[in-house]
This record gives structure tokens, C-alpha cells and sequence, in this order.
């Protein structure tokens, strides 16, 4: 039996040496240029990366922790796992969970987290929020204040589902999402016209099939000026 024992021993050892050898842990990166793209980590969590963004992570998660770096705005469907907690890092600012969905955006140096399901902790320095469902966290680049609200719409889903979703949405975040999502330059040219409210869903529209229904809901004229389209 001690001699069974220890055979077993040293076929173990000798099965993580060659593991660790041969097997190295290698840093994967995975960058969405023209599509968005859908991957799947190495505990099973799916992430939706939208255009332009990056994330990496190691090819094998550590023990104590399964941590990923994001560049710019992904979705995180994450596994449960309360014994290794999930993390992103993100310009200085350490988002952790262990098992839950939510959005981060970072854009012009500003960072956005939103929560669809379970509990989110998010941390810079020594300053902790936790975030719940349909919560969401600003980081303003200038004065680097983080701010919680509530999450009143859904335009944030528009590149994994394709829709727009506006309920009593102000005109001028529509105009912003439509912007990020066909890389147009929409310009509300009457600034009467901002905070004006629409209540529908957009079903992965056109452009201009979009835009016209913005025109015919608001009685406006819709103008295209070299690169820019006018609101007025």
C-alpha cells in the first residue's frame, strides 16, 4: 500500500510538472474591430464585446480569483463561483462579483457599470459601491466623482440585441446611442427639441428608417449637411 501511495505520488507530481511545463498559462486577448463578438472565458462566463473594445485574461483562471481587463464596453454573463471571484479591471477601477450579468463602459475616460441581475461591488481606491439589479455607476473622468442611479432605459442593450429600446427617453440620448451605433453624426439643431420623450422599441432599423420615425413622432425636418444630420 506505501508503495502504491507513493507511485501515485510521484506520478502526480510528475503530471503537474509536465502541466506546468508544457502547459503554460498564456494571456488571451480578444478585440472586436468591425463586429461585435461573442466569446466564452475559461469558466464558462460569456462576454459580449462590442466594436472597438478588447478584453484579456489568462488562458487558465488562478485559484483565488478570475480576473479580466476591459478596454472600452463588453457584457459580462458571468458563472457563479463564490469560491473564485469574478473581476474586471478597468482604468484604475476593480468591478467584482461572483455570479451576475452587467455592462461596463469605459469612453472617453469616462466609466459606466450597469447591473442587469444579482449584487455588483465596485471599487477605486478606497472608495466601495454595491451595486443591485437595474443600478447603475458613473465615473466622471474630470473630477474622477462616482455617482449611483437607477437605470431608466435600456438603450445600453442596443449592440447584443439589436434593439432600441426608449422609454420615455430623451431625444438627446437616443441621438447619442444612434450615433455609437452607426458612427453617424446626428445633431439636434433645436435645443427646444432635447428633452422631448419617445416610448418605443426599434427593431434593428436603417438609418434613415429610424430617423424618419423620429421626424414623424415630433412634427421635425430631418437635413443632411455634408456629414452631419440636423434635427430641426
Amino acid at each position: 500500500m506505501r508503495i502504491a501511495a507513493l507511485i501515485l505520488l510521484v506520478i502526480g507530481v510528475g503530471y503537474l510538472g509536465y502541466m506546468l511545463l508544457y502547459n503554460p498559462v498564456k494571456e488571451v486577448a480578444v478585440v472586436a474591430q468591425g463586429d461585435v463578438l461573442k466569446d466564452t472565458l475559461p469558466d464558462g462566463s460569456v462576454v459580449t464585446i462590442n466594436k472597438g473594445s478588447l478584453i484579456s485574461y489568462p488562458s487558465r483562471f488562478k485559484k483565488s480569483t478570475r480576473q479580466v481587463v476591459l478596454k472600452g464596453e463588453a457584457f459580462f454573463n458571468v458563472r457563479p463561483n463564490k469560491e473564485k471571484p469574478f473581476v474586471v479591471l478597468v482604468r484604475g477601477l476593480q468591478i467584482t462579483v461572483v455570479g451576475t450579468s452587467f455592462n461596463v463602459k469605459n469612453e472617453n475616460g469616462n466609466i459606466e457599470v450597469i447591473v442587469e441581475t444579482g449584487i455588483v461591488r465596485v471599487s477605486k481606491g478606497e472608495t466601495i459601491y454595491e451595486l443591485k439589479a437595474n443600478e447603475k455607476l458613473l465615473l466622471n473622468s474630470k473630477d474622477s466623482v462616482m455617482e449611483r442611479e437607477k437605470v431608466s432605459d435600456h438603450l445600453y442593450q442596443y449592440y447584443r440585441t439589436k434593439e432600441f429600446v426608449c422609454d420615455e427617453t430623451p431625444l438627446w440620448k437616443l441621438v447619442q446611442v444612434i450615433n455609437e451605433a452607426y458612427h453617424s453624426n446626428v445633431v439636434i439643431g433645436n435645443p427646444a427639441l432635447k428633452e422631448m420623450r419617445i416610448t418605443t422599441t426599434f427593431h434593428n432599423e436603417s438609418l434613415d428608417q429610424l430617423l424618419n420615425v423620429i421626424s414623424i413622432t415630433f412634427n421635425i425636418k430631418v437635413v443632411k449637411e455634408g456629414n452631419s444630420i440636423i434635427l430641426q
